[in-house]
């Protein structure tokens, strides 16, 4: 199958601070150089690697470095990787909203771009008169763009406000029409950042089905950058993971997703509840431990699923606190939150805590999630004034693994299912 897009040794190199080189010699020679003889800016000859958590010592990064690869026609790929690894700085390219600093971008066809809330629309212009620029910027005729004007206006949900001024618009009204304009107008190639997540979740189900049908229907190619790996996951065919403007990885879009949430946080890496500063909150009560125990001893960050689980959460205050609420929860490796519970329901009067060192325990007879990898956050509040006494985001990460869960002698290995519930079946004649 054809190419419809690629990158050749693609490089974008910017300039930390300020744009001129800060001295009128360099800007000269910088002019010259690349303006009459046509060469390289020398400038941008030497650069850091694009790690937005580290200091440097040079001026110049490298948003995105030595980037290769093809995708072909009708692919849904999805670029994925932490903030600041280079996934917009991609797509700007693409675009042609910048331009490389060094290498070639070859794309077959039009392209129709959602990059930020707002792009390529006029705020004094209603929405209306925003649907035929844009479609005139693609390159289609007015008789072309108002055949699919009414499919437009539908699935925007924008009706009532079409001939109004698009600066009146809220952010998800922006990104409803946005996307209804870049998906119905027709571009060979279409490129979506991260703005779906401004929309509503009716939105964002309807907008991950458009561009499906977009891909396996038109034979279209789609280019998606999301956070969100379970839309990632359900759009896509193939990744592509980014880290530190370099790719990491490419492949299957399973095996890009669990090698960049692999590299995300690893569990032995993780400090200890009592010394982390990854947390917010007040500080008259602190989480110093949690601890998983099977049975009466700590599995460490195993369990067997549908096993007898109990946490321990120990906490520490500064004073006598009659009513506080203690809050937890579980996200799956997709980012998806599995369940949250709080004391303020599944305790029948106020928990309290004493000055000093607290323990409290929750049981579960049967654990029933699937397998997987886990983050466990928790929290404690002021129960009457809803304050924040202590919140870690990434107190604790397990590993669900399989089990004889139905007594047969066979391990329970499915993996695409949230739960993993025990039963007995009875045959009746």
């Amino acid at each position: 199958m054809a190419n419809a897009i690629e990158f050749e040794h693609v490089s974008k190199q910017y300039r930390l601070g300020l744009v001129s080189t800060k001295t009128l010699s360099h800007d000269i020679r910088r002019f010259w150089i690349t303006n009459v003889l046509g060469k390289e800016d020398p400038y941008l000859k030497i650069g850091e690697t694009n790690d937005r958590s580290t200091k440097g010592t040079s001026d110049y990064v490298w948003a995105l470095k030595d980037i290769h690869f093809n995708v072909e026609q009708g692919d849904v790929v999805g670029i994925i990787g932490k903030n600041g690894a280079g996934k917009s700085t991609l797509l700007k390219l693409l675009s042609r909203v910048t331009g490389p600093t060094t290498g070639t971008i070859r794309a077959h066809g039009r392209i129709g771009s959602l990059l930020e809330v707002g792009t390529g629309f006029h705020g004094e212009m209603t929405g209306r008169e925003n649907i035929f620029m844009n479609g005139a910027i693609l390159g289609m005729t007015r008789r072309e763009i108002q055949s699919k004007l009414d499919e437009i206006i539908d699935f925007s949900g924008c009706e009532r406000y079409i001939d109004t001024p698009v600066k009146r618009y809220s952010s998800g009204m922006t990104v409803r029409l946005g996307f209804a304009v870049a998906a119905f107008l027709e571009p060979e190639i279409l490129v979506v950042d991260e703005v779906l997540a401004v929309g509503d979740a009716e939105f964002q189900k309807k907008a991950i089905g458009k561009m499906q049908d977009i891909s396996s229907g038109g034979g279209r190619t789609v280019l998606f950058v999301s956070h969100n790996m379970a839309s990632v996951r359900a759009l896509c065919k193939r990744g592509v993971l980014l880290e530190n403007g370099m790719v990491k990885y490419m492949g299957d879009i399973n095996n890009t997703i669990d090698v960049y949430l692999s590299n995300n946080i690893k569990t032995d890496e993780l400090v200890p509840i009592g010394q982390t500063t990854d947390r917010i909150g007040s500080g008259e009560a602190k989480f110093t431990d949690l601890q998983i125990l099977v049975n009466g001893k700590d599995a460490q960050t195993q369990i067997s699923i549908n096993t007898p689980v109990t946490f321990r959460f120990s906490v520490h205050s500064t004073k006598d606190m009659p009513k506080v609420e203690i809050r937890y929860g579980v996200v799956n490796h997709l980012g998806v939150q599995v369940f949250s519970t709080n004391t303020r329901f599944a305790v029948k009067d106020n928990v309290s805590l004493h000055k000093g060192d607290n323990i409290f325990e929750v049981e579960y007879p049967n654990f029933p999630l699937n397998i997987g990898r886990y983050r466990m956050y928790i929290e404690v509040w002021e129960d009457e004034n809803d304050k924040l006494f202590d919140a870690v985001p990434n107190a604790l990460f397990f590993d669900m693994v399989e089990a004889d869960i139905y007594g047969t002698g066979k391990f329970y290995m499915q993996t695409d299912e949230p739960m993993a519930l025990p039963e007995k079946w009875k045959i009746k004649e």
